[in-house]
C-alpha cells in the first residue's frame, strides 16, 4: 500500500521543476495555465526568480503547487504510473491544495488561484515583523505546552505544526515567541526562529481565514479519489463539503503532520513518495517511522529510480 505526499511552504527553490518544463509540452501548458488564470507571469518567477520573489508568500504556495502538480502530471502522463490507485494522498498546508488538484477534487486554475489568494490573506494578516514562528527540537508536543504554560506570556503563542517526534513548531506574536526561546534557552533547549514572513496556523490568521472561508465556499469541489488525509483532522476524508469545511480551518489550525502520517502507516500504507520540490517530507516521514519506504521525486531520474526499484 502506498501514499502520496506534497510539500508545503520552504520547499521551494529557484528553478524547480525547470528540467520537466524544458522537456514536457504538457509542463509547458500548465505553467501557461497558471499564469493565465493568475494574470501575471508565475512561470517567470518559478524558473528564474529572483529568490526574494519566490519567497514571498502570495508567489510561493502557488508556485510549489505548480511545480508539484507538473510532475505529478508528468509521472502520470509521460511516464503511464497510475498514481491515483494510491490509498491516500496528503500535503503539508498548502500541499493539501496539491492534492486535491491531483485526486481531482478541484481543477488546477481554481486551486492556484485559492493559493495565490491565501498567500496573499496570510500575509496580509500580520504586519510584517509582528510575527514568528520557532522550530522547537527534541521536546514533545505535552512538553512544549508546559514550557509554554510555565512561562508570562500575554500575547500569542500557539503550536503550529506537529511535524515529526522532536520537531514542533510554534507559531505567535514576535514578543511571545522571543520569550518561548529565551526561556527554552536557558535550559539548554535548541529553538530555532524560521524564516517565515507571517505566523502561520495559529489564531493570528483568523482575518485570512475568514477571507479565504468565502472563496472556498464558492468553489466548486467534487469527492477526491483516492481520499485526502486532511491537516486539521489527521484522517481520511472523501466528502467535498467536508473538505471545503476543513481547508478553511487549515489557515489557524495546527498542521498534525505526524498524526496524519501514523493514521496512514496504521491503515496499512507502507510506501511514501513525495512528490514536488525539496525533500522536507521525505526527512520528516523517515523520522516519524524507520521502517517504512520513503521516494522523493524531484527530477526526471527521479522518476527513472522509482520505477526501477
Amino acid at each position: 500500500m502506498f501514499s502520496i505526499i506534497f510539500p508545503g511552504q520552504g520547499s521551494q527553490s529557484v528553478g524547480m521543476a525547470k528540467e520537466f518544463y524544458e522537456k514536457y509540452p504538457l509542463v509547458k501548458n500548465i505553467f501557461s495555465r497558471a499564469n493565465e488564470a493568475l494574470n501575471f507571469n508565475l512561470s517567470k518567477i518559478i524558473l528564474s526568480g529572483p529568490i526574494s520573489e519566490i519567497n514571498l508568500t502570495k508567489n510561493t504556495q502557488p508556485a510549489i503547487f505548480v511545480a508539484s502538480y507538473s510532475i505529478f502530471s508528468v509521472m502520470k502522463k509521460e511516464f503511464n504510473i497510475d498514481l491515483n490507485q494510491a490509498n491516500y494522498f496528503a500535503g503539508h498546508s498548502l500541499g493539501e491544495y496539491s492534492a486535491l488538484a491531483c485526486a481531482n477534487s478541484l481543477p488546477f486554475e481554481e486551486a492556484v488561484c485559492l493559493l495565490y489568494a491565501r498567500g496573499k490573506f496570510m500575509q496580509e494578516a500580520v504586519p510584517s515583523g509582528r510575527g514568528a514562528m520557532l522550530a522547537i527540537l527534541g521536546l514533545k508536543i505535552e512538553e512544549i505546552l508546559e514550557q509554554i504554560n510555565s512561562i508570562s506570556i500575554n500575547g500569542t503563542c500557539e503550536i503550529a505544526n506537529d511535524n515529526s517526534p522532536g520537531q514542533i513548531v510554534v507559531s505567535g506574536d514576535k514578543d511571545s515567541i522571543q520569550i518561548l526561546q529565551n526561556s527554552l534557552k536557558k535550559k539548554s533547549i535548541r529553538g530555532l526562529i524560521l524564516p517565515v514572513s507571517a505566523p502561520f496556523h495559529c489564531s493570528l490568521m483568523e482575518s485570512a481565514e475568514k477571507k479565504m472561508s468565502q472563496k472556498i465556499t464558492e468553489s466548486i469541489f467534487k469527492n477526491p479519489k483516492p481520499s485526502i488525509i486532511s491537516n486539521v483532522t489527521a484522517k481520511a476524508e472523501n466528502k467535498a463539503s467536508k473538505i471545503k469545511e476543513l481547508l478553511i480551518k487549515q489557515i489557524t489550525s495546527r498542521v498534525n503532520w505526524r498524526e496524519s502520517i501514523e493514521y496512514m502507516i496504521n491503515n496499512g500504507v507502507n510506501e511514501f513518495i513525495e512528490i514536488g520540490p525539496g525533500k522536507v517530507l521525505t526527512g520528516l516521514v523517515r523520522r516519524i517511522n524507520k521502517d517504512v519506504n520513503v521516494f522523493n521525486i524531484n527530477s526526471i531520474d527521479d522518476i527513472t529510480n522509482y520505477i526501477n526499484k
